[in-house]
């Protein structure tokens, strides 16, 4: 598995682009080309949206004080739960984990998701 960021690391990324900034999202997952990629692309509130690719297994975690919203722009992406079920969400499909349900994502194969959850939120990983 390639190396992934800390929790620190994680909560304290800025956003890339500033207010009334188009970004292309099309073009920003293009640029990827290794296993992991998860940026934060924009803030908006008190929430930021995060561009995710990736072809992998993410960490066990939980947001201890943040929802996270999941909607797949390319690939299949599977959500586990610590209950042992699963959500499989394909191209254009979405899901909000709440706060505290402890989670990981898989990617079936190269897998594009944007993410929002509160700017800077806690990660806390279990593994």
């Amino acid at each position: 598995m390639t190396s992934l960021p800390s929790a620190d690391d994680y909560s304290a990324e800025t956003a890339m682009y500033p207010p009334l900034t188009v970004v292309d999202v099309l073009a920003e997952q293009a640029t990827v080309t290794g296993p992991y990629s998860n940026r934060a692309l924009l803030d908006i509130n008190d929430a930021c949206v995060r561009l995710a690719v990736f072809d992998q297994a993410y960490r066990w975690h939980r947001h201890p004080a943040s929802d996270e919203f999941f909607l797949v722009v390319e690939g299949c992406l599977e959500v586990e739960l610590a209950d042992g079920s699963s959500l499989t969400l394909g191209p254009w499909q979405s899901v909000v984990i709440p706060a505290g349900i402890v989670h990981r994502t898989s990617a079936r194969g190269r897998t594009v998701n944007l993410t929002v959850e509160t700017q800077q939120c806690l990660t806390e990983f279990l593994d």
